[in-house]
């Protein structure tokens, strides 16, 4: 039975006919991605269901009113909230339980109090009269994996990627039946989209999700909804597969030949060749690729426009970075690093939030000045930087006179010219739309744009941080493309893993601590890589931490006068002890399942060390206080 049922759904903005008749159902289970052309629908569909837009026709049914969340892409919150208060915001009495722990926890590890010691006695007390910490657990590697710390600081103080990965966290921590999310890797690192990647897949969570993240729709979707010129067409499989079934329906309805090569040609031998673990092919599938491969190639082709730009001329000297040191306040983000650039270098930066990826990128374009050292740029380098904080377009300019301040035409390798129309045209802007006003693009439209002013002020040198944010399939392929034939240095900051495996042949790992790691490969290669070494500590700290603790010696002190707090102590520990023990016990359950993958089993593995230590520590100072008052 259907979690949703959506029927014959129609939306219109003034003449703009978004969808008509659309209809759709989720199923228990199913983890459902809708993909589509930026400004087909896909947001605007996601605000219907939430009932924060209205259609024009048809119904949307959720099946007896079973609890869903959202997750939009610009999430509120109430005003004057703490962190914790947007968590918890609920109030069942688990939820209130675990938020009482958590801040409890927090302020005990902060100042270890004899009132802090009271309030997390009492915390405890709580979580266990709820039977709650299996829920704490996983509340605490949900606020863990997304970096959510100072629970009592205001939400107002957050950056706006910080306010998105409360929002995932909450409607996370809310477990609901079915969970509805518009972009969801939107402002989280490599880590923690292959954290949320891990918990779709290993938890019984229905989703109906918007993104353009391929590893994402190849790893965690049952199925795919495709939203185009108005109507939907379902895929029951990932996105290997739907590239695949699309490029076969376009093919037979004799629509848009060039874009099912470009689609299927390029980007199906792509996805089966890609570094990552796959199972055998299908033989009948393979079959059929060859099969509609030639029927392509015999077909009689409409002349394809290549995006092969003629780039600046580019000398011997490119870029000279010597012992540049950077900080921002106490974080430290470069210390004397050393780099000469080569010509034709593809360059990926990686690392998590906050290391100063964005920092780097704007030193290397003269965005920001280094504390220390020196960057030589060379004579020939023309930069050409899509910054995360975008350009400033007025609303009141149209599409075209956008792109034709910077240049009318742009040169091509072949020596003829590529006019801002053409350009416009090859990243999915229709003679018509090249007309419209600024104001009327949707947000990914507005990307696509200053995309197109970067690249037309004909760079040797690009500099790109986060290019695909909000990009529809098509403009990821023509933008792959288009960087794949291109001669000059590239520089990638991405979220967008499938995105900087075929475009980065080597990394710039960022670490946090001024220091950065070079790993010639491919970023997946270097996560295997990664994972192997993680692997065998795991299993090493799994050896010692389940070896049984050594017994505990009494200490043979002089007897001293036993004061009130030290009485207040000796009480609160047999408790404490009781407690952890129980949670040990638990976590040791938990690591004999055989069942368990790899990410749990480090999660569990170092949560078991951290409890036994405390344990250990805890019957010590037991044992001193029980000889004081003996």
């Amino acid at each position: 039975m259907n979690l949703l049922s959506v029927e014959n759904l129609s939306k219109a903005y003034g003449d703009k006919q978004l969808f008509s008749g659309i209809s759709f159902g989720i199923e228990h289970g199913q983890r459902v991605a809708l993909v589509a052309r930026n400004g087909a629908g896909k947001s605007t569909l996601l605000r219907i269901l939430s009932k924060d837009d209205i259609a024009d026709a048809g119904q949307v049914t959720f099946r007896n009113d079973i609890p869903v969340s959202f997750l939009d892409q610009e999430p509120s919150f109430r005003p004057g909230d703490t962190v914790y208060q947007a968590l918890f915001h609920s109030g069942n009495a688990m939820q209130k339980a675990i938020s009482n722990y958590e801040i409890a926890l927090e302020k005990h590890e902060e100042n270890a109090s004899i009132e802090n010691q009271k309030l997390l006695e009492v915390a405890m007390e709580q979580v266990e009269a709820e039977d709650a910490w299996n829920y704490e657990s996983k509340v605490k590697q949900i606020l863990t994996s997304l970096n959510i710390h100072h629970l009592e600081q205001k939400v107002t103080s957050l950056s706006g990627g910080e306010k998105k990965r409360l929002a995932l966290a909450r409607v996370l921590i809310e477990e609901p039946q079915l969970l509805i999310m518009d972009e969801p890797t939107n402002h989280l690192d490599l880590d923690m989209i292959e954290w949320l990647e891990n918990y779709f897949t290993r938890n019984d969570i229905s989703l109906l999700l918007v993104t353009h993240d391929r590893y994402f729709l190849d790893n965690v979707c049952t199925d795919i909804l495709e939203l185009e010129n108005g109507s939907l067409y379902r895929y029951k499989g990932n996105y290997e597969y739907f590239i695949e079934k699309k490029a076969e329906r376009e093919f037979n309805e004799g629509k848009e030949l060039e874009r099912a090569n470009n689609l299927f040609r390029r980007e199906l031998e792509w996805v089966r060749k890609m570094p990552r673990a796959r199972g055998t092919k299908s033989k009948s599938r393979v079959d059929a690729f060859n099969k509609l491969n030639d029927s392509l190639a015999g077909r009689k082709k409409q002349s394809e426009l290549q995006l092969s730009v003629k780039m600046s001329r580019i000398g011997g000297k490119i870029l000279e970075l010597k012992k540049i040191s950077k900080s921002h306040g106490e974080k430290v983000i470069l210390k004397g690093f050393d780099y000469t650039f080569k010509k034709g270098e593809r360059i990926g930066i990686a690392g998590k939030n906050g290391v100063g990826k964005t920092t780097f990128l704007n030193l290397l374009t003269g965005a920001e000045q280094v504390d220390s050292g020196k960057i030589n740029v060379g004579e020939t380098i023309v930069f050409g930087y899509y910054s995360q904080k975008g350009i400033e377009i007025k609303d009141d300019k149209r599409v075209i006179e956008v792109v034709k301040e910077v240049g009318d035409y742009i040169p091509m390798g072949d020596g003829t010219k590529l006019s801002a129309s053409q350009l416009l045209l090859l990243f999915q802007f229709s003679a018509e739309m090249q007309y419209t006003y600024v104001s009327k693009l949707s947000g990914g439209e507005k990307k696509r744009l200053y995309l197109l002013t970067v690249l037309m002020k004909n760079p040797n040198f690009l500099v790109l941080d986060e290019p695909t944010n909000d990009l529809d399939l098509i403009t990821l392929s023509t933008l792959e493309q288009f960087l794949l034939d291109f001669q000059g240095c590239l520089i990638i900051v991405s979220h967008d893993r499938y995105f900087m495996d075929r475009l980065a042949d080597q990394l710039f790992i960022l670490t946090g601590e001024g220091d950065v790691k070079m790993y010639n490969g491919s970023y997946t290669d270097y996560r295997e890589e990664e994972k192997e070494l993680k692997k065998k500590e795991i299993q090493e700290e799994t050896k010692k931490a389940l070896a049984p603790p050594e017994a505990a010696k009494p200490v043979n002190a002089p007897k001293q006068k036993v004061s009130y707090k030290e009485k207040f102590e000796f009480e609160s520990l047999e408790k404490e002890i009781a407690l952890l023990e129980k949670k040990k016990l638990a976590l040791t359950e938990q690591l004999n399942d055989s069942n368990i993958n790899h990410e749990d089993l480090m999660r569990i593995t170092t949560e078991f060390g951290e409890t036994n230590k405390l344990i250990d520590a805890k019957q010590m100072r037991w044992l001193e206080l029980s000889e004081l008052i003996g």
